[in-house]
């Protein structure tokens, strides 16, 4: 999928049927006419609609599926994806509207996070990861520095390869650890876990960061619901925290 308004086509209507949390989601956002013929219009994209409502620009609708934030026409004939800006309010649309849904979402993993806890805890940030990840190695190796400034790390489970990827497995090795500190300290230090299956959350973490819109690693989400892609040193993530 390309960048700005780049794709705008008619669609045929197909059936599509929502989960009960996602019903549930898009009851508070939309009316339900509204959302089921838009659902049926994403259908043939291979979209799974969560939510529905009204954008910041006049005349269409903005769509929240499991790839992410995308706009259409009311009526859902045309499709939009890629970034809109407010250039009245000097900001990415895309980015104010997700921070609701993101903030919405993240209580569906407590307790399934891997997390570093700060002393004296000033800020949290979730912080999607995978292993292999030069850059998380990176962020992982400065976790001290991070916890001394006050900013408690969660991790969630991001394989990049996707879910059948051998980066995949070895995560699920990882959560279902009996210290999961300790296998991620391994893991980030290129290291192997013993292999230990259990009932992991690594399938739900990877769908859910799709769903905000995450491609790559880390990425990290704010307590309100602001995405940061990419790694962000100690200093720059306290002032990004700072003004959010």
């Amino acid at each position: 999928m390309k960048n700005w308004l780049s794709v705008a086509l008619t669609l045929g209507f197909f059936g599509l049927s929502l989960g009960v949390s996602n019903k549930a989601l898009a009851q508070q956002t939309s009316e339900a006419p509204e959302l089921a013929e838009i659902s049926e219009s994403l259908a043939p994209l291979g979209l799974q609609v969560n939510a529905v409502a009204n954008s910041p620009m006049p005349g269409l609708l903005q769509v929240f599926t499991q790839r992410g934030l995308f706009f259409t026409s009311a009526d859902g004939r045309f499709f939009i994806e890629g970034n809109v800006y407010d250039l009245q309010q000097a900001e990415l649309v895309n980015d104010v509207q997700m921070r609701s849904y993101v903030s919405k979402q993240l209580p569906a993993v407590a307790d399934s996070f891997i997390e570093y806890k700060a002393k004296n805890e000033q800020h949290v940030v979730y912080a999607f990861t995978d292993p292999t990840c030069g850059y998380c190695q990176k962020l992982h190796n400065e976790m001290k520095q991070y916890n001394d400034a006050g900013i408690t790390i969660r991790y969630l489970a991001f394989p990049r390869g996707g879910l059948n990827s051998k980066t995949a497995l070895e995560m699920q090795h990882l959560w279902c650890s009996r210290n999961q500190q300790k296998a991620m300290d391994l893991a980030k230090d290129g290291k192997r876990n013993p292999p230990a299956m259990c009932d992991n959350p690594v399938k739900q973490h990877y769908e859910l960061g799709q769903s905000f819109g995450i491609n790559g690693t880390p990425a990290l989400v704010l307590a309100s619901g602001r995405i940061i892609p990419g790694y962000q040193p100690v200093a720059g993530l306290l002032n990004q925290l700072q003004a959010n």
